[in-house]
């Protein structure tokens, strides 16, 4: 099967560059390191480093404490940030500088891993959330391997399930999964994976420490933030700000995309529907702005610090919606759209906190924002909830922290 699956995939690494050309266009890191995606660097100096590999800034964001703990406990010993994506890289850079080392991940080809593995010497491989690759697994089977903040949809787990044998295969290499959710867990085991190597952690997004810088914004106005939207949905999210200007003529909307090559796209968008906009790198909000486009990396937390209540992105499009706990953590209603199979059960806990509500269509969502800008006792309220939430399902990342340093020592 791995045979297989080595043979299919060499045959498209033609489409995978033009793939990367491509991209290039819109993001044009995708055209600078391609190297190292098919192992070629220079060899680093270092000898058993900590490795971590976090698909794209949601992952890296949610590694960062974890990192941070492997920095503090060993000291002495390098750690390796593999990304698969720009974003996620330019993330560890912003986060870490020189402390870790980073590289792309290369193609899950044989030739290029071993590379990639001879010139990094990992002594452990710490993989976020659900990154699954045949021969990386295989290659990397003489040291442990850490599935760290495991969580698998219903839709991954039918994909996993249709290479039932291959994915067997590479859960048998793997040494623990650490998994968010009982639900998580259940939904490797079945996959085939003994169940002493399953464990539920929780999810480590619970003790990302927000570092929000102090700041006064000055802001005497009703805010309603849109964080980490897709295409597709910033026309709804300008809609139904239209409509909430008839009633609240002095709200502020805070635009954050999701993708940074979309920053100048989206700008384009809220001037073209008239709306006075100021985007974050040109400096604070005005009295006049009417949009405050989020359109530098990493500050979201900050952003979600000013506004009195929160849509979460990607869950008006079928993406499966990104981390509803930051604005539940600062203490603001969350709102989400109805594809939310990405963090499924998150989203059923908060709503059963009464932390957040869910709509389906533009009606619903102008209604929701609406009911909260206008009701600051029940949005206060539903703020704590999450607020709440949060603070009680904290400590995954000592429970996972206690799986790792063993595995770390005995190397």
């Amino acid at each position: 099967m791995r045979f297989i699956y080595t043979l299919t995939f060499y045959l498209i690494v033609p489409f995978l560059l033009v793939y990367l050309f491509w991209r290039g266009f819109k993001a044009p890191a995708y055209w600078q390191r391609w190297p190292e995606r098919f192992g070629l660097f220079s060899a680093l100096p270092v000898d058993k480093c900590l490795w971590v590999h976090a698909v794209s800034m949601g992952e890296v964001q949610a590694a960062i404490p974890l990192i941070q703990a492997l920095q503090d406990k060993f000291p002495n010993q390098s750690i390796l940030v593999t990304t698969t994506t720009p974003t996620g890289s330019q993330r560890v850079k912003e986060q870490f500088g020189n402390k870790v080392w980073h590289v792309y991940l290369p193609y899950d080809l044989p030739g290029p891993i071993a590379r990639f593995l001879t010139r990094t010497k990992p002594c452990i491989l710490i993989l976020m959330e659900t990154e699954l690759w045949p021969n990386l697994l295989h290659a990397c089977q003489h040291i442990p391997i850490v599935v760290a903040n495991a969580r698998l949809s219903v839709n991954s787990a039918k994909g996993y399930q249709r290479i039932g044998k291959l994915t067997q295969q590479m859960l048998n290499k793997v040494t623990v999964i650490a998994a968010q959710t009982k639900v998580d867990a259940y939904r490797f085991i079945q996959l085939g994976i003994d169940s002493s190597k399953v464990q539920t952690t929780g999810s480590i997004k619970f003790d990302n420490n927000l570092s929000i810088p102090d700041q006064n914004w000055n802001i005497n106005r009703k805010v309603w933030i849109a964080a980490s939207t897709h295409a597709g949905e910033e026309e709804i999210i300008l809609e139904v700000f239209t409509k909430l200007k008839q009633n609240f003529k002095k709200l502020l909307l805070v635009l954050v995309p999701r993708h940074p090559e979309r920053f100048n796209q989206v700008a384009k968008l809220c001037e073209q529907r008239g709306f006075i906009t100021t985007r974050r790198t040109q400096g604070d909000v005005t009295t006049d702005t009417e949009i405050y486009l989020g359109d530098t990396m990493g500050e979201l937390a900050t952003l979600y610090t000013i506004a009195d209540v929160a849509f979460v992105g990607g869950s008006l499009v079928p993406i499966g919606c990104h981390n509803l706990l930051e604005p539940a953590a600062v203490g603001i209603p969350v709102i989400m759209g109805p594809h939310v199979f990405e963090c499924s059960e998150i989203c059923r806990q908060l709503l059963e906190a009464q932390a957040a509500k869910q709509v389906t269509d533009v009606k619903q969502l102008h209604k929701t924002v609406n009911m909260y800008l206008n009701n600051i006792h029940l949005a206060k309220k539903t703020g704590n909830n999450g607020r709440l939430f949060v603070q009680e399902n904290q400590g995954a990342l000592q429970r996972l922290l206690n799986i790792i340093f063993p595995l770390i020592t005995n190397k």
